[in-house]
């Protein structure tokens, strides 16, 4: 890829938007099963514990390289005239903003070796799955029973708008907006239109801080739930009575790493903390949020409602991307680079995910999704053109701020269930 194509809508994406129209998938899967090697499915405890070894083995050698920053500036830069002494100080912020995104990347790497843990692919024994999960989330600041609870529930309703946990779209009824077959372009304008300065304001606020706030009060979560709805309560409604003293366990855990961090700003001080730890624990949140919100938010990508959703529809309403290069392969394990596959078999190693995608390719054809569009494009037009969904449909693609949509629905095709009395602008045209 050139420089240049990084600000470029990847060809997968243009040949999904050329097409115009999407007709849903009728993907049987029992032909998926059949396509996947059996020895795919083999979970190894100690392969997966090695892959955590090297992985920590990594992360320390980023903590080892920023204990150096301070040394290695007066090394590369000695002196002390005015030019010196500005020079070594900008090489300093490099290195220590370089030591924040490359430990930010260890940390994502940890809660994905964790997120591995909850879907139990990690070993075939349930308690090394549990324990390995507690500490790697743990140390993160994720409660991981909690998560756990709700990311098995969006597993099983990928998509669904009644029924997914996170990242769910706003609907036109939560912007007040007039109904589609009436509203003209400047009614979206008057509502939805803001500055690119406060659009950047919310992107920073979303990707840093965005994960820690579902957690704490559910934002951009299932609106099914009240207010305040926290990962933290066990008593909440995201989880069933006999998960309550799971949670009380992933607080206790998260009460104990505080703790920990409290002794070192005890014996260390506020400003190693912040430095070593909680700098680059904000750019995981970072690289994070632009993974999982990649996943499935996409112009090309539609939710679904009532009898419309299948297990195989939700599960292919996800985009592979080959975010970060080698760095999502090696650091991420592959998160980014085979989520299809991981959407359909949740519990085959991530090792093993490369080969189940190679293998589930032929069989989902054209419905196999892909973008090679470089990261901070494919974020920046998701966070701009994915805005809002229409509430009347079952299949439904987001509206950018002007009401439009990248693909609608084949008028040809016949929707399962019955269509409320209030059509859409697209049903209504379908109909017509």
């Amino acid at each position: 890829m050139l420089w240049y194509q990084i600000f470029q809508d990847g060809p997968e994406y243009e040949r999904r938007r050329a097409q115009g129209t999407f007709r849903p998938a009728d993907i049987k899967l029992k032909d998926l099963h059949d396509a996947v090697p059996k020895h795919l499915f083999e979970r190894s405890t100690l392969r997966s514990l090695l892959y955590i070894a090297k992985h920590l083995a990594i992360t320390y050698a980023f903590y080892f390289f920023a204990t150096r920053i301070d040394f290695m500036s007066t090394v590369i830069v000695p002196g002390t005239s005015p030019f010196a002494l500005i020079t070594r100080k900008l090489l300093h912020n490099f290195l220590w903003l370089m030591y924040w995104g490359w430990q930010g990347f260890a940390f994502a790497g940890i809660w994905c070796l964790g997120h591995e843990a909850g879907h139990d692919a990690l070993s075939p024994y349930r308690i090394v799955n549990g324990v390995v999960g507690t500490i790697l989330h743990t140390f993160v600041g994720t409660p991981y029973f909690a998560w756990r609870a709700t990311h098995r529930t969006h597993h099983k309703g990928t998509n669904h708008m009644d029924r997914d946990e996170t990242y769910l779209p706003p609907t036109r009824k939560d912007f007040k907006l007039p109904d589609g077959k009436v509203a003209v372009r400047m009614d979206y304008v008057e509502m939805l239109a803001e500055t690119p300065a406060f659009t950047i304001f919310k992107l920073v606020v979303r990707q840093f801080l965005g994960f820690q706030l579902y957690l704490l009060h559910n934002r951009k979560g299932n609106s099914k739930y009240p207010p305040w709805t926290s990962h933290y309560l066990p008593s909440c409604l995201l989880f069933k009575p006999e998960q309550r003293w799971y949670i009380i366990y992933s607080n206790i855990a998260l009460c104990a790493m505080t703790s920990i961090l409290g002794v070192c700003v005890h014996q260390f001080g506020w400003t190693a903390v912040v430095k070593y730890y909680l700098m680059p624990w904000l750019f995981q949140h970072n690289w994070m949020v632009m993974f999982t919100y990649l996943q499935h938010s996409d112009p090309t990508i539609p939710y679904y409602r009532g009898n419309e959703w299948t297990f195989a529809r939700g599960a292919l309403a996800t985009v592979d991307r080959p975010l970060f290069g080698w760095v999502g392969r090696e650091l991420l394990h592959n998160i980014s680079t085979d989520h299809v596959a991981h959407h359909f078999f949740a519990s085959i190693p991530f090792y093993n995910l490369p080969q189940v995608t190679a293998a589930i390719k032929p069989v989902l054809g054209d419905y196999y999704n892909y973008d090679s569009t470089g990261v901070l494009r494919a974020l920046w037009r998701s966070f701009t053109q994915c805005t809002f969904v229409d509430e009347e449909d079952e299949i439904v693609f987001f509206r950018n701020q002007y009401g439009q949509t990248t693909l609608e629905l084949d008028c040809s095709y016949k929707p399962s269930g019955t269509l409320s009395a209030n059509v859409s602008e697209t049903s209504a045209r379908c109909i017509l």
